[in-house]
């Protein structure tokens, strides 16, 4: 944040400008060192059209978090002190939002909380994850190997979320430029060419008037349909941010043919990565359990991580309780969780069940990304084919006669 000041130096001279700190008692303190006598300090008023302002540039990115975990690890590592390295990081922070955070974090430190409890402090970027491993760090002195684990962990992440992301831009772009394209030709061009055809041609064929027909319904009553169906998305999108319409979604998005699968391989690499982290960071495989269990964004998931660290806690093993999932956890998870369990292995065979599946979402969004291509270019063809078909034939073999 930024506070406008009047200050007096030593010679009373009259001083005044800005300064950027994390409160207002931290740009009190700040001034202080330079030997001036503050007299008025006034946080200033934000524009509303400052980035700061605007919720969606305010998002700290799974990258972001990884670059800032990493360079805070080796600072430490190199024995900087922990709030010397995190006002160093916040000056090279681009994210307003994101560096006001790490001065505040600081600033808590400075006042005696532990880096855990700083961090936790903003759930919204540090969450049960990230915080529980600090504090493993914490209780065992080693604060930068948990900000490596966490760094590896968030990059994984990102990396499976670009390949996602990657995939559909693809198709998201042919898609809005149909929505774009389609009412133009609706609306616009085909009306002209329906009256022509109906000034040329003396007896269209019937698939010619069923098409026209058709058009003269959309003509009339597509802005009827247009609202019905924008109405019908914001319901579905309402549904699906409550409770039940969340848990819901979950169990299809899991059942869906082809995507299901996928949707699948994506909650078993969030599970086994997670879990790996942790145990490897030296939580406890119950604590490991729950913290997943909180972190994993499927409710399904979510439900058998709770059955299992419950029997785990009663001494039951991880596989045996999955094995009684088939349908969400296969027999190689299955089996992969089993041989770790009994040679003590288990945080190196989760992460090889991590990399197995990375390389079949690879693998899956590669195929997508090669089959969409040929599919929209017929799904277009079938579009033109329709309208030559129906319009263009006519009106041509009607001209043809003049």
């Amino acid at each position: 944040m930024k506070y406008f000041y009047q200050a007096r130096s030593k010679e009373g001279k009259l001083e005044s400008g800005t300064v950027e700190a994390s409160s207002k008692e931290a740009a009190a303190v700040l001034l202080q060192k330079y030997n001036v006598f503050v007299t008025s300090l006034k946080e200033t008023s934000p524009s509303i059209f400052r980035a700061e302002n605007i919720s969606f540039l305010n998002k700290v990115s799974k990258k972001d978090l990884a670059i800032f975990s990493r360079q805070l690890a080796v600072l430490l590592r190199s024995r900087v002190p922990v709030t010397q390295g995190l006002k160093s990081l916040a000056a090279q922070v681009k994210n307003p939002s994101f560096k006001e955070k790490v001065l505040k974090i600081s600033q808590l430190i400075e006042e005696g909380n532990p880096l855990s409890e700083a961090f936790s402090a903003f759930p919204d970027v540090f969450n049960l994850f990230y915080v529980s491993l600090i504090k493993t760090g914490e209780a065992s002195g080693r604060i930068s190997e948990s900000l490596y684990y966490l760094s590896d962990h968030l990059e994984r992440e990102h990396d499976i979320s670009s390949q996602i992301t990657s995939a559909l831009i693809y198709p998201i772009f042919v898609i809005a430029v149909l929505f774009a394209v389609i009412p133009m030709v609706i609306f616009f061009v085909m009306p002209r060419l329906v009256a022509l055809l109906k000034e040329t041609v003396a007896k269209p064929p019937a698939f010619t008037v069923m098409m026209i027909n058709f058009y003269a319904f959309l003509e009339n009553y597509g802005w009827i349909i247009l609202v019905a169906f924008a109405a019908l998305v914001l319901f579905i999108i309402y549904y699906f941010t409550t409770k039940e319409g969340k848990k819901r979604y979950d169990e299809l998005s899991l059942k869906m043919p082809l995507i299901g699968g996928f949707f699948k391989k994506i909650f078993l690499i969030r599970f086994a990565e997670n879990i790996s982290t942790l145990i490897g960071a030296g939580l406890s495989i119950n604590s490991a359990l729950k913290i997943t269990r909180d972190t994993v964004g499927n409710s399904v998931y979510k439900n058998i991580l709770t059955e299992t660290e419950e029997r785990v806690s009663e001494g039951e093993k991880i596989s045996s309780v999955l094995a009684k999932y088939p349908d969400y956890a296969p027999p190689f998870v299955v089996q992969m969780i089993q041989v770790g369990e009994d040679t003590g292995t288990l945080d190196k065979n989760l992460l090889e069940i991590v990399n197995f599946y990375n390389k079949e979402v690879k693998r899956a969004i590669e195929t997508f990304t090669a089959l969409l291509e040929p599919i929209l270019i017929i799904f277009l063809g079938v579009i033109v084919s329709l309208l030559a078909v129906s319009v263009i034939q006519p009106l041509y073999g009607a001209l043809g006669t003049i």
